[in-house]
């Protein structure tokens, strides 16, 4: 039997706000933390893409997610974000997370060389033998180059505490494949920005969204109007929304929405290199996009 988790609703990927001196700035993805909790969001994902995993030490993810359990305690699940070079630095991730106190686990294939079925398949299954705590699979393969097919997640069906896949293809129709071969045994979540509605219709029960961070009372209007059945008004909100919900597939994701952050009044547009701030024409073309679209807001 695979375990029992309550995760459902909108899960934000949380950014990390850093000093001009590119250090952790803890007390601002604090502040962050509790805006977006003080909406109603339904969960948390810290050290995603969107809160540069990869540019973090081991001591500063233990840093960032004490300091989230500090605000969040148990009021909603909290799940650690884990994306390594190796199978062994994963689980060496895991562990220190589950010190940290978090929830549960959103984990990525292995970062920069494209695993096989069967290496994929082995990264998830010892990752998840080296912690108790349950599991988000995280498929995004125009990014990750790996893809997770439903036959990979049918062999993985035995591993109890995997229970959920973030699915971030962008063509939904694998969501209904998922569904058709594995029926109820994982949660399936939307894990792209610009196709939930389509998502949410075609059963998922969560999304783990980036433009939420920004703009988390009209995410969650879309959500509590979906999932209630008032379509019009959903798609109302989505077709408001979705110039910025754009923002989440393209590759610079993070500047784009930390930057739409910082317009909101959350936090800063400061990353760590190799990323950059956004300059020049492009900085102008999306702060354009964010300021007609909160001239607009729905709530």
């Amino acid at each position: 039997m695979p375990l029992q988790v309550d995760w459902k609703g909108v899960f934000p990927a949380v950014p990390t706000q850093f000093k001009d001196d590119f250090s952790l700035d803890l007390p601002a993805t604090q502040k962050h933390v509790e805006a977006l909790l003080s909406e109603g969001i339904h969960g948390l994902i810290m050290l995603g893409t969107i809160g540069e995993n990869c540019s973090l030490s081991l001591d500063e993810k233990v840093q960032v997610l004490k300091a989230t359990k500090e605000v969040c305690g148990d009021s909603v699940p909290l799940l650690n974000g884990i994306a390594e070079f190796t199978t062994a630095n994963a689980c060496q991730t895991a562990r220190a997370a589950a010190a940290a106190g978090v929830d549960g686990f959103m984990v990525m294939p292995g970062m920069v060389y494209n695993s096989d079925a069967r290496e994929t398949v082995n990264h998830f299954r010892t990752v998840a033998a080296a912690t108790d705590l349950p599991i988000m699979c995280y498929n995004n393969p125009p990014v990750y180059r790996v893809d997770i097919t439903p036959d990979m997640f049918e062999a993985l069906a035995d591993v109890e505490t995997i229970v959920c896949i973030k699915e971030a293809a962008g063509d939904t129709r694998r969501i209904t494949d998922l569904f058709n071969q594995l029926g109820d045994r994982f949660l399936i979540f939307s894990g792209l920005d610009d196709v939930a509605l389509e998502s949410i219709l075609l059963g998922c029960t969560g999304w783990i969204s980036g433009l939420v961070d920004a703009f988390p009372r009209e995410n969650r209007l879309m959500w509590d109007a979906a999932t209630s059945g008032d379509w019009n008004r959903a798609l109302e909100i989505y077709r408001w929304y979705m110039p910025m919900l754009h923002f989440d597939s393209h590759p610079k994701l993070v500047q784009y929405i930390k930057l739409t952050c910082a317009e909101m009044g959350y936090g800063t547009e400061t990353v760590r290199a190799p990323r950059m701030p956004l300059i020049g024409e492009e900085r102008e073309r999306i702060l354009k996009i964010v300021r007609d679209s909160a001239a607009t807001r729905p709530a």
